[in-house]
């Protein structure tokens, strides 16, 4: 598993690296993790989501926060700075569950990644993504093509959540959004900075991916 941290890019620039790697998995080449915060972007997946944008479109723009269709299962969602965004490019193994196998797998990083800061994550049947206490942190939605994957896993982990504010996000009535930042005990503490938590969950998770799927992890 190579794993290539991209900093903070676009949510179309990241979507092109992603297909370029996935044509390179396709063609025989190792599964690769992306990491990445990408700028202020609301997404719709292929099952819609706009009846679910809380403001005009034509507004967001204003905001400062792009709108975009991604070819990802699910609903709406919004990728911002403080979130941090996983995306493996990896082979279903169907011996591991498949596309289904998969999902749980994502959420299990997730729910590691959590507990290495003494947060407590929790699956909600029928609701992919991990929640605290009901709120949710993390959200999952992927695109297969050939058995190949592309789009991930967003953990937030900043407290600056407003975004989030424009929309029902996944078109989950009622559930309210929180961060590690938020739920993580004392964390302004041993973090003087958001960008100390960000740089110190990107190691996490490559090491709860590592561990979840018994890969290597290199750095590209």
């Amino acid at each position: 598993m190579i794993v290539t941290d991209l900093g903070r890019m676009a949510f179309d620039e990241a979507w092109r690296v992603q297909e370029q790697a996935v044509a390179e998995r396709l063609a025989g080449g190792p599964d690769r993790l992306f990491l990445v915060e990408h700028d202020p972007v609301i997404t719709l997946g292929r099952h819609g989501g706009r009846e679910n944008l809380l403001v005009a479109p034509a507004s967001l723009a204003g905001r400062g926060v792009a709108l975009a269709e991604a070819s990802r299962g699910g609903n709406i969602t919004c990728h911002f700075p403080g979130q941090v965004v996983a995306y493996p490019i990896f082979k279903i193994a169907p011996a591991r569950g498949g596309l289904r196998g998969l999902f749980a797998d994502l959420e299990a990083v997730v729910i590691a990644t959590l507990a290495g800061y003494g947060v407590s994550g929790e699956r909600q049947p029928g609701r992919p993504g991990v929640f605290v206490a009901g709120r949710k942190i993390a959200s999952i939605g992927l695109a297969v093509k050939k058995y190949v994957t592309s789009h991930g896993l967003a953990l937030n982990v900043g407290r600056d959540l407003a975004v989030f504010s424009l929309i029902t996000p996944c078109g989950l009535q009622g559930v309210a959004p929180t961060s590690l930042w938020l739920e993580m005990p004392a964390a302004a503490a041993h973090y003087p900075t958001e960008s100390d938590l960000i740089h110190d969950v990107k190691r996490t998770l490559v090491a709860s991916f590592a561990s979840v799927f018994g890969q290597k992890a290199e750095l590209a």
